[in-house]
């Protein structure tokens, strides 16, 4: 049986990833498991100060230090449980009722990595609980975890809406084409009319490449429609999403090296930080 993976945390985001892994189980006809990892910063880490303090620090602040520390795991674990509890009770009310509880300790993106594995679909928020949200940033974890992730990731957006319209951004890369095979194939995406959109200088090579993608996808339910737009794919892909009033954004994840990446930023990135709608990324 198909299995998403969703992934909660104390962010507002928590009650979205619910509701768009509802959604993508009810089309796959798959199980959920919500994820709640609890992190080093979440456990507190006070009684760690001691070797900062040094060996005459005074023995009454350390054992206090120390048992703080021990209420913050235990509030972390009472959260967490409560955070699991919310997510089965909202899935029920989707009329979800296969559903699985992982409660974790450690990093979050290796625990993540080790739990796709027996999934076909991760669910995370584009921003945790730590994240800037009057800047947009992103959370911390969410590129590591699209980098490493070896399955599908759907970045949920705030809040759920349903969903109509798909948007492919085709740049014919390898994730790119990985895209478009799981467009053509997957229960998840049947159904759909789907704009397919390249973005940048108007070549044969590009065109070619466009219209083969597009011939993959026309023989599935729903109207394909493809373009190749002058211009910078941030600024084309952004006002195409809400020009159209795309309800989903699909595209290969992280063309460039992580070098580059961290240098210049990514396209990648930039979707996901300002277009206003979920994103669901191919590796």
């Amino acid at each position: 049986m198909p299995k998403v993976l969703a992934c909660v945390d104390a962010s507002v985001y928590a009650a979205s990833v619910v509701d768009h892994a509802a959604w993508a189980a009810g089309r796959m006809g798959a199980s959920i498991t919500i994820l709640h990892v609890i992190g080093r910063k979440d456990r507190g880490g006070l009684s760690d100060l001691s070797g900062t303090l040094g060996v005459d620090a005074n023995s009454n602040l350390l054992q206090a230090l120390t048992e703080a520390d021990e209420v913050n795991a235990r509030l972390a674990q009472e959260r967490g449980r409560a955070l699991l509890e919310a997510a089965r009770a909202r899935l029920q009310e989707h009329g979800v009722t296969r559903v699985d509880l992982l409660h974790r300790h450690g990093s979050f993106v290796e625990t993540v990595c080790e739990a796709e594995a027996e999934a076909d679909l991760v669910v995370v928020g584009k921003r945790g609980a730590n994240a800037d949200f009057a800047r947009l940033h992103l959370g911390s974890n969410l590129e590591r975890v699209v980098r490493a992730a070896s399955k599908p990731v759907l970045v949920a957006s705030r809040g759920f809406r349903d969903i109509r319209r798909l948007l492919l951004a085709f740049d014919g890369g390898p994730s790119s084409w990985r895209a478009v095979e799981h467009l053509a194939a997957k229960p998840l995406f049947g159904g759909f009319d789907l704009d397919v959109v390249t973005a940048g200088a108007d070549t044969a090579s590009s065109r070619d490449a466009l219209e083969e993608a597009a011939a993959r996808l026309r023989h599935r339910a729903g109207a394909v429609e493809a373009r190749l737009i002058p211009g910078e794919p941030e600024a084309v892909i952004g006002n195409h999403v809400r020009e159209r009033g795309i309800d989903l954004l699909v595209m290969g994840a992280y063309g460039h090296s992580r070098v580059r990446s961290l240098l210049v930023g990514s396209t990648t990135s930039a979707m996901i930080r300002t277009c206003l709608v979920p994103v669901m990324l191919f590796r």
